[in-house]
């Protein structure tokens, strides 16, 4: 509605329209809601159909459109803060005409529209500006759904029966939507205005105003995710901006920062430290990493780990959360349609209608094979990088059961192994990270028969033992410390017989249930390196096969060599580049002192960081070669942000600076270091080791890297070696 307009008459005036729609996301995270909007701040069914407003598992806000005197405002610019908070975007009208004639021109009104999450709701601010020379009056209106799909809907699942739809309320100053699910949970939307809308009608408000030249007016709406009777009292806009930048500020407390003499290389450290701190949902206990958005916004227990052994030199809270919660939702029974068995560490943790009817088994979920492993490895690292006794105290009986659990469970025919085979009908049949169900297959393409012991899974076993006998000692348990590290010795030996491969020249992808090895090249080879269980010329060959052209795209190690027979570079694991996969291998060289090789993957993944939306490294892309002049192609479904694909950097950075924090020597080590060209220097500020902490300086000369002691509190050591 225009009450006042400007007459435009130029002969070569150009009229402006909305512009076609951008299919970049922008996402924000908080505790347990995540929103997808597009780059205009809208909720819309386009693309993948992952736009919504989401908590705790259900869609609350399917469509949310903003329209602007009856038309879409024209996108100007579109970001989200550095740290990840607050989605901002600049819009403005386009040319509003009457009988032909243009009476407002594009660019008169400016909308400052801001967003975030806080505890369950939806914040957004409109600010109108009108920067014409006279009056104008105009109308704008928000249209509202919400289709309560659970998340595996979105994803694609089909169900036989839904809930049901509630009518919608309409109140004073706010819409109510809601819908009662077949697990007998109310779910209300309640979409409030400040100041009131001039119309409001089950789909959605209009406003309507007038400004004078220069003048501006602001509007808030919220938008509450609920689940009771109970109205949520929803603390006013600034107020909840206030807490959700306090809650990110006790998340940077304690950590090391990192700066380089490269501002690009500094774009994506920053991102991936907003992504990761994003990604942590708090509660007043712990913290942990949820896995990704949209499609992963929960706990894993894979994820969570490797996520936590990035991270941990730079900050080691996340992991103390880590390794707590996985501890507390350890299994301790058998439950076959759960794949849970005692001492198992946690897969998946599901909310949500479907998750709650068992419509999947996800609602609590033990099908990985290699998170049990894993939890072991962090625990172990976690100690060594904190000297945190208290924690490992606590956490030693669980270490116990999973150890346990490894031997009962892991090793299903006694041969020394530990492999898989699907429990639950409704679970995952690949366990392993690479959990496509075509991931794991013999040199001729057929899908490898079951139980499945893969390569890397032994090497998680081998270093879980090697890290409980290291706990065991600091417990003061000599004698089972031994036994460990004599069944890891064992283990070594057996798989060396087993798994390698002559002609190959690295190891096998997996052996099957009758011992058959899967003579496939793919990076899980690579992940032997990262639990040192590779003796060390096979860990040298095996180094020069993943950087191979076969099996290095430009990029970075992809999840399968080119002349396999299943390799696919769009594919999910047969083919494409995950950057956590390749940072794992980074560090799994460094431990065989190959700091040039790692070196070599930094530089492939941050080449691709420097293409990619906001420097966000994606889940993965795919594994085609890399072309002059072009990119990386992106994988179209990737979770972006996802927690270890943010993490991936850091690991990355220590690997290359064969870098290691001992709390409980008070020591931190350098040795063999290395810096890519486009990293001339680093510096570390507050890494704390103990009660201590230094500032370093890292300088690369032609093939040596220096480290100097900036500052120094404490009984630290640095140690540097050739």
């Amino acid at each position: 509605m225009v009450e006042e307009g400007i007459k435009v008459q130029e002969d070569f005036y150009i009229l402006a329209e909305p512009s076609l729609a951008d299919r970049r996301t922008r996402v924000l995270k908080h505790g347990e809601t995540f929103a997808v909007f597009d780059s205009s701040g809208d909720v819309r069914a386009v693309g993948n159909g992952e736009h919504g407003v989401f908590h705790e598992g259900t869609r609350y806000l399917s469509l949310a459109v903003l329209d602007l005197n009856g038309v879409r405002p024209l996108l100007l610019s579109s970001a989200i803060k550095q740290d990840n908070a607050v989605l901002t975007v600049d819009l403005t009208n386009p040319d509003v005409s009457t009988n032909g004639e243009v009476m407002v021109p594009h660019g008169t009104l400016h909308v400052l529209r801001t967003k975030f999450l806080w505890r369950g709701v939806c914040y957004e601010s409109l600010r109108f500006r009108n920067y014409g020379l006279t009056a104008v009056g105009f109308g704008f209106a928000l249209r509202f759904e919400a289709d309560y799909a659970d998340i595996f809907e979105v994803r694609g699942m089909k169900r036989a029966r839904r809930g049901r739809k509630l009518e919608t309320c309409i109140e004073d100053d706010a819409i109510v939507l809601g819908y009662e699910g077949l697990d007998s949970l109310v779910r209300r939307t309640r979409i409030r205005a400040n100041p009131r809308p001039q119309e409001l009608t089950p789909t959605g408000m209009r406003f309507f105003a007038r400004l004078e030249a220069q003048q501006d007016v602001d509007f808030v709406i919220s938008v509450s995710c609920e689940t009771d009777e109970a109205t949520k009292t929803v603390p006013a806009y600034g107020e909840a901006l206030d807490g959700a930048s306090a809650e990110l500020e006790v998340l940077r407390n304690g950590a090391c920062t990192i700066g380089t003499s490269n501002e690009q290389f500094n774009d994506w450290v920053n991102r991936s430290v907003s992504d990761l701190h994003m990604m942590v949902t708090q509660t007043p206990e712990l913290v942990y990493p949820y896995a990704g958005v949209p499609w992963f916004s929960t706990v894993f227990g894979r994820d969570g780990i490797i996520t936590a052994f990035e991270y941990l030199w730079v900050n080691p809270r996340i992991a103390h959360g880590v390794l707590s919660w996985l501890a507390l939702t350890q299994a301790a029974d058998l439950i076959p349609e759960q794949d849970a068995e005692p001492g198992k560490i946690l897969h998946e943790q599901r909310a949500g209608e479907m998750a709650v009817l068992g419509e999947h088994p996800f609602l609590r979920y033990y099908g990985s094979i290699d998170s049990t492993p894993l939890f072991v490895i962090l625990a172990g690292a976690y100690y060594r990088r904190t000297a945190d006794l208290g924690l490992v105290r606590a956490i030693w009986p669980n270490i116990e059961k999973a150890l346990e659990w490894i031997e009962a469970y892991g090793d299903r025919d006694s041969d020394g192994f530990v492999e898989y085979a699907r429990v639950s009908e409704k679970g995952l049949v690949q366990q392993g990270w690479k959990d496509s169900h075509d991931s794991v297959f013999y040199a001729d393409g057929r899908i490898a028969e079951p139980s499945i012991a893969l390569a890397e899974v032994q090497g998680y076993v081998y270093a879980a033992r090697r890290a409980a006998a290291e706990l065991a000692d600091a417990l003061g348990l000599e004698d089972r410390a031994w036994h460990l590290r004599r069944e890891a010795a064992d283990l070594q030996r057996k798989f060396e017989l087993a798994f390698w491969d002559e002609e190959l020249g690295m190891y096998v992808l997996a052996l099957d249930g009758e011992k058959r090895p899967c003579r496939v090249r793919s990076s899980n080879a690579g992940h032997c390196l990262f639990a040192g269980i590779a003796a060390p010329e096979r860990a040298r060959r095996v180094a020069r096969a993943l950087l191979s052209p076969e099996m290095y795209s430009g990029w970075g190690v992809r999840t399968l060599g080119a002349e396999e027979r299943r390799y696919n570079p769009m594919s999910y694991h047969n083919g494409s580049v995950w950057p956590h996969d390749n940072a794992m291998i980074a560090w799994g060289l460094m431990q065989y002192g190959l700091q040039d090789q790692a070196a070599h993957i930094l530089e492939g993944m941050f080449d691709a960081a420097l293409f990619v939306d906001q420097r966000r490294m994606p889940e993965l892309f795919c594994g085609f070669p890399r072309r002059p002049s072009e990119g990386p192609t992106l994988y179209p479904v990737a979770c972006s942000p996802q927690s270890w694909a943010a993490g991936s950097i850091f690991l990355l950075l220590q690997a290359c600076l064969g870098m290691t924090v001992d709390a409980v020597e008070g020591r931190i080590r350098f040795e063999r270091s290395r810096l890519p060209e486009f990293l001339p220097e680093l510096i570390l500020r507050d890494l704390r080791v103990g009660e201590g902490s230094v500032d370093l300086a890292l300088r690369r000369y032609d093939d040596n890297v220096t480290v100097t002691v900036l500052r120094r509190e404490g009984d630290v050591e640095v140690w540097t070696i050739k």
